[in-house]
Formats: structure tokens, sequence, C-alpha cells
């Protein structure tokens, strides 16, 4: 299974940007799919989650800001990022997890760099 993310870049705060990530090499659907971030010397924190039921969950510096969408059918997601702020700047992260669960997988990072 391999994740193929992309959209990210530079922009000026109160900016947007839409990121979006494609799973290909799978068969049957995602239980979850979503983007989650890292800064500089610390752990990834989710951002944003869709599950396969539509639920959708937030991380709380985003929430109100950010919107997930996606397609379970086609293993894909998006993430509509608006009024972005300097402290959204990091490496976004596409995640997927399957199988109820028992394996998950991770696009590469694209960097988010959001301006002064």
């Amino acid at each position: 299974v391999q994740l193929q993310a992309s959209g990210g870049g530079l922009v000026q705060a109160g900016g947007t940007l839409k990121l979006s990530c494609a799973a290909s090499g799978m068969t049957g659907n995602f239980n979850n799919m979503g983007w989650y971030r890292q800064f500089p010397g610390k752990s990834r924190e989710m951002v944003a989650l869709l599950y396969d039921d539509g639920t959708i969950k937030y991380g709380d510096p985003v929430k109100g800001r950010f919107t997930i969408s996606g397609d379970n059918a086609k293993n894909s997601v998006s993430l509509q990022m608006s009024n972005l702020r300097p402290e959204d700047t990091a490496v976004y992260y596409c995640r997927l997890i399957r199988l109820s669960g028992l394996a998950s997988h991770w696009g590469q990072g694209t960097l988010v760099t959001v301006s002064s």
C-alpha cells in the first residue's frame, strides 16, 4: 500500500491550502484515514481523521479552521486548511488504517509553511 500526498507549500498567515492523499495498491477500504502533523523535535499529532462510518475528528488547534473530506470507496482524503497561522507550520503526514486496525500506513510528509 502506498499513500501519495500532495498540496503542501508556502502561504501567508490567514491564507488557505489544500492537502490531498490517495492510497494505491490495496484492496478493500479504510477504517480511518486522515492527517497528522509533526513539529521539529515533537511527536506527530492528530490533525483530522475521517472514519469509515463518516465520523470526523479534529485536533483542538485546528477546529473551525480545517475541514477533512474523503471518499472511502476511493481510499482518498483531502484537508482544506483555512485561516492558517504560523503555528500551523509543520510537516503533514497522511495516514490510513485498515484491516480493523491491524494495518497502518503512512504517506511521505508534505511541508506546510505559514509566514507571518
